[in-house]
């Protein structure tokens, strides 16, 4: 299923986090956040390797002690995803970090302190091919901002950017990206918008803060959904108070759903009503926690009666229509089936792992004579 609305990507120039491309025509990476203690090692390795099993292209990891970094070392070498150490304030823990072995930086030169120090960590930064990500937030504006505009607000925001990417021109380093985050969405909206007009540095989007899973969702899904379809956005975080692989599964939701990049199942489904065939809500739940490891793209829909059926498994890999007596499968937009329901979502997963089996053989055979 293809979007009838392509989107137009801005222009930016792109940087490489570890083997991932974040920026130019590279497909938009969605990115999560560990919680653990950096120290205890064992627990972080774990998080992230439940964190790679959801697909996560790039993990963050807090790095706020020298200890941590020491910690962070033995998990960089232990895991293959990008990293991004988070430092703030410690000039000698970005250094630490660099010499360890570390994707990204994830700093802000204004709060690593005087100018010697900040050359130090960009210096080390531009020998080892290291991009740094400056993270700008709302809550955490500095004193001369937040006298100035009074509350925390997009132009401070902007200025508070411009005035670290001008710490960065002058020691001549351009490779970073950078984040405008904010609680509020549209004082994220404005900020973005605002910054898009005057660099081509790639743009980490996040709405911070933004909530639980269900709350959080819904603001991100909004906030980063506005941005990403006039084209702006280059890798994405939902920030949730939630187990951070739900944030990596909302991330890919969101670009699947604007057509941006596809992984894993799409589902389509009806909410279901009294005239529905089957039981469409707990068939739909039983199938995305079944089919949750799939992350090759495959359109499956599931309806649960003849009004809105047809048309939406027409345009199905796999579709399910509800009828009386037997429900219809579709194969492709052409019906193929019928089966009841006592079987039904064993069928049904029985059908996409098939399917998906299919389309990753043929993926290898093309590779292999390639």
């Amino acid at each position: 299923m293809t979007s009838s609305q392509p989107i137009t990507r801005r222009k930016t120039r792109q940087i490489m986090v570890g083997n991932v491309a974040v920026g130019g025509d590279a497909p938009i990476s969605v990115q999560s956040m560990t919680n653990t203690e950096t120290c205890d090692v064992t627990a972080t390795l774990a998080q992230i390797q439940r964190l790679t099993n959801a697909g996560v292209d790039i993990v963050r990891v807090s790095v706020p002690s020298l200890d941590a970094a020491e910690a962070f070392k033995h998990i960089r070498s232990a895991v293959t995803v990008p990293l991004v150490a988070d430092i703030h304030f410690d000039y000698r823990i970005a250094l630490q970090v660099l010499e360890n072995g570390v994707d990204c930086l994830r700093i802000n030169p204004g709060n690593i302190g005087s100018e010697q120090r900040i050359r130090a960590v960009v210096d080390s930064a531009k020998d080892k091919g290291i991009p740094l990500r400056i993270g700008v937030n709302a809550g955490s504006l500095g004193k001369d901002l937040l006298r100035k505009y009074k509350e925390p607000n997009s132009e401070a925001m902007v200025e508070s950017a411009l005035t670290q990417i001008a710490i960065l021109d002058k020691l001549d380093f351009s490779n970073f990206k950078i984040s405008l985050k904010a609680s509020e969405i549209f004082m994220t909206l404005a900020a973005y918008r605002s910054l898009a007009t005057q660099i081509d540095q790639p743009f980490h989007l996040g709405i911070t803060e933004a909530g639980g899973l269900r709350s959080g969702t819904v603001k991100s899904a909004i906030g980063l959904g506005a941005l990403l379809m006039e084209g702006i956005g280059d890798t994405i975080r939902i920030s949730l108070a939630a187990d951070p692989v739900e944030e990596v599964k909302v991330g890919f939701d969101i670009l699947k759903s604007l057509g941006i990049r596809q992984k894993g199942v799409n589902l389509v489904a009806c909410p279901s009503c009294s005239r529905q065939n089957f039981d469409v809500i707990s068939v739909v739940n039983a199938l995305e926690s079944r089919l949750e490891d799939i992350i090759t793209p495959i359109d499956v829909a599931v309806i649960g009666c003849i009004v809105n059926g047809p048309g939406e498994a027409k345009v199905a890999e796999i579709g399910l229509t509800g009828a009386t007596p037997n429900n219809l499968v579709y194969v492709d937009g052409v019906p193929d089936h019928k089966i009841n329901n006592d079987n039904l979502v064993n069928e049904l997963e029985a059908m996409v792992r098939k399917r998906v089996a299919e389309k990753q053989a043929a993926s290898d055979n093309l590779i292999a004579s390639g």
